[in-house]
């Protein structure tokens, strides 16, 4: 018998199929179909209803829609409802626990540690040839945030005694008499400079400082030497307070007046152990500051400053005794030309001072006061570069009528924010007689602390 087509084979099965529902009815027309051609029959239309709800979920291409995605289809849902039911309740999502170091969280405990330099260079004019070289003072200085209300500084340093030209013989350290003695380095050693805490921002616009701290009479006297701009502080504050200024132990208040008006004012208030052997002699009682700043924005490039100061307390000496006061007068300005700054900029700034009471050397004058000042000037060449000159003009304490006058031109340049040059000539026209220096000058500085001009 020969091989049927495979032709034939489809075809026949499309026969059958097109003949089986007569066939069926025929059959169930005759007679009840059995029990197993029941059962063919539900299973044949069971799985042909799934074929119809596959063939209605399939779009074009054979891609199914969304009716017939798995997460809408009526079954998977009731399954995953039932997975989530004998599951429970789930708890919150926690983070993993997490181990951290806290070795290097501890430096930020730690003070701001910073240390700076100055250093000068001398060479005599008038005096013996040769040149000195001194390393004025190597200063340490600590700050830090103690917590969100208070902070804290300390500045220590060794310092030497030099460079600072004394126009009288009764001011102590060196006088007119010995010209080249102003230039050795006499005396030295380490010092606090300061060592204070300070409360900020309390109620009503007021501030507290407790320790030792350098004093408000007038503005250069709150600078370091390092951050003048010349090589020392002028000859009123010299002769009057001493070369280092006037810095001593107690408490500051300080109150920015609530002033809507033209202008912003400040107040200082301080209480100290008097300790500046110059301005108190022997003398450890109670010694009073007051200082009193006004600043005004002329234009947005030029700025005016007018502060006075007084300070009183008792002198007390081996051969002198009695109240001393000093009062002291201020005026500033300032033209710095918007985003032109680092390029040009010019201060004028002048002080005046009168003193009353016994003299630094210990000598009771009575009534006699006297007076001297400054006035100074500094303009900006160029970027890091600036020009200054300065004249002095002080009467002498112990000798009513005698006075010095100093000129003190300067040129200056920045290296960067941390190093700076300058060379300075110094002119001294005294009662001994006329001399004058030539100095250079490094500071440098590492840290936080720089040239700090508060």
């Amino acid at each position: 018998m020969m091989d049927t087509p495979p032709w034939r084979c489809v075809g026949l099965a499309a026969l059958l199929c097109a003949i089986a529902p007569g066939s069926v009815r025929a059959q169930h027309a005759t007679a009840e179909p059995s029990d197993s051609v029941r059962r063919e029959l539900a299973a044949l239309r069971a799985e042909l209803d799934s074929l119809r709800t596959l063939l209605a979920g399939l779009g074009a291409g054979g891609v199914p829609t969304s009716a017939a995605r798995p997460e809408e289809d009526p079954i998977s849902r009731l399954r995953a409802a039932a997975a989530a039911e004998a599951e429970g309740p789930q708890p919150e999502e926690q983070e993993a626990p997490r181990f951290e170091g806290r070795q290097r969280a501890l430096q930020a405990l730690n003070p701001e540690l910073s240390v700076g330099g100055d250093m000068l260079s001398l060479w005599q004019v008038d005096g013996p040839a040769g040149e000195n070289f001194l390393l004025r003072e190597v200063e340490f200085a600590l700050q830090a945030t103690l917590d969100p209300f208070s902070r804290a500084k300390i500045i220590a340093s060794h310092h030497a005694h030099g460079g600072a030209m004394q126009p009288f013989e009764a001011i102590g350290g060196a006088g007119a008499e010995d010209p080249e003695a102003d230039d050795h380095e006499h005396t030295s050693g380490v010092a606090v400079e300061e060592a204070y805490a300070q409360w900020v921002n309390l109620p009503g616009g007021f501030s507290l400082t407790v320790g030792r701290f350098r004093q408000r009479l007038g503005t250069y006297n709150r600078w370091h030497r390092h951050a003048l701009p010349w090589s020392g502080l002028p000859l009123a504050y010299t002769v009057l307070v001493g070369d280092e200024g006037l810095a001593q132990t107690g408490a500051s208040l300080y109150w920015l007046a609530p002033v809507s008006g033209y202008g912003t004012y400040e107040v200082w208030i301080e209480g100290t152990r008097s300790g500046n052997e110059q301005l108190f002699g022997s003398s450890k009682g109670i010694s009073v500051l007051g200082h009193v700043n006004a600043f005004f924005e002329l234009s947005p490039s030029t700025y005016l400053e007018l502060a006075t100061s007084a300070v009183g307390g008792d002198f007390e000496s081996e051969t002198a005794a009695g109240a001393r006061r000093v009062f002291h007068a201020e005026a500033g300005l300032s033209w710095r030309p918007p985003g032109r700054e680092l390029y040009r900029e010019l201060t004028v700034r002048g002080a005046w001072l009168r003193s009353r009471g016994p003299t630094p050397g210990g000598v009771l004058l009575g009534p006699h006061a006297t007076t001297g000042g400054f006035i100074a000037a500094e303009g900006r060449l160029a970027r890091g570069w600036l020009a200054g000159l300065r004249y002095d003009r002080i009467e002498d304490p112990a000798s009513p009528g005698s006075h010095a006058w100093m000129l003190v031109p300067t040129l200056t340049w920045w290296q960067s924010e941390f190093v700076r040059l300058r060379v300075e000539y110094d002119r001294l026209w005294s009662p001994a007689g006329s001399r004058g220096q030539v100095l250079a000058q490094l500071s440098f500085a590492m840290g936080p602390h720089k040239h700090e001009t508060y």
